[in-house]
């Protein structure tokens, strides 16, 4: 079975993260120090607010080093809303240094008719991805945020959602995966979205070409 860890650093309630997930068929257990990610397929990074004060979250509890080092050990990383914008670089919000899992940076939603985008709104697809299988083109999800990861590499976009401009809402290069969306608020497709991850991240599933 898919191990699971989700990690604690206090930026939001894992509750629900952890029972959609058990829910898709993955063993889960809450990491709260460095000594809980050891032998996860997956280190899944949720969280709400501002990448400043999470990275220094992170930082005091020895997290930001342990998550580099478990997926340069070979884990995957999922980030979800927050998590997602945590894999890149910098931060144009607060200027903030993140895990660098991905090359690029966190920017204000472009051109958004109001912040911070709340509601359902459509995942776009751009390119085929097995975090998608079943998953219709347009299907609604769930969203809160104010920011969104902008990678270099166009090609490591898999999904797209308008909010006044246009943003990549799915992103996932090899074994890093982020999802800008809450999938365990975003019914029967974001479910299926983490149905997915947890059968792709199985111990003996290889990684998808990029």
């Amino acid at each position: 079975m898919t191990e699971v860890a989700l990690v604690d650093y206090g930026a939001g309630n894992l509750v629900s993260i952890q029972h959609a997930l058990e829910r898709a068929g993955a063993t889960v257990r809450q990491a709260s120090r460095p000594a809980d990610l050891v032998s996860a397929d997956v280190v899944v990074v949720p969280g709400v607010g501002a990448s400043g004060p999470a990275m220094a979250r992170l930082g005091r509890q020895g997290l930001d080093r342990a998550i580099t080092d478990a997926v340069s050990d070979g884990a995957w990383y999922f980030g979800v809303c927050l998590g997602l914008q945590l894999l890149f670089e910098r931060s144009e919000e607060d200027g903030a240094e993140m895990l660098g899992l991905l090359a690029g940076s966190v920017e204000r939603v472009p051109d958004a008719p109001r912040l911070p985008h709340i509601g359902w709104n459509s995942l776009e697809r751009l390119r085929e991805h097995p975090l998608l299988d079943g998953v219709a083109d347009g299907a609604p999800a769930y969203f809160v945020h104010s920011f969104v990861g902008v990678p270099d590499d166009r090609s490591t976009v898999i999904a797209e959602t308008e909010h006044g401009g246009r943003f990549p809402s799915i992103v996932a290069a090899g074994r890093v995966m982020g999802i800008q969306c809450h999938p365990e608020r975003s019914g029967i497709d974001g479910l299926r979205i983490l149905t997915n991850l947890v059968r792709l991240v199985a111990p003996d599933s290889p990684a998808p070409e990029r």
